[in-house]
């Protein structure tokens, strides 16, 4: 299984803080987010924001980044400042 984990102001936008998914051989983390995508179709524009930040294993990513087995996979939203 993989761990999701969604933070901030993207948890809320989902309505959700956590859940898993199956494992899928040659999985990245660009193939992830369009199975949670066809999973919750309402979360496409959350999920497809500019910015997007992700994690893999509490390291930054890009969306080529492997993922399998056991790994934690952290979406967060952009981070602003000011």
């Amino acid at each position: 299984m993989i761990q999701i984990l969604f933070f901030a102001r993207l948890r809320d936008q989902l309505g959700c803080d956590a859940l898993e998914m199956e494992a899928v051989e040659n999985d990245n983390v660009g193939k992830l987010c369009e199975r949670l995508i066809a999973e919750h179709p309402d979360w496409r524009e959350p999920l497809s924001q500019e910015g997007l930040l992700i994690a893999v294993n509490q390291s930054l990513v890009k969306s080529a980044h492997p993922v399998g087995e056991g790994d934690e996979v952290a979406f967060m939203p952009p981070v602003t400042g000011g």
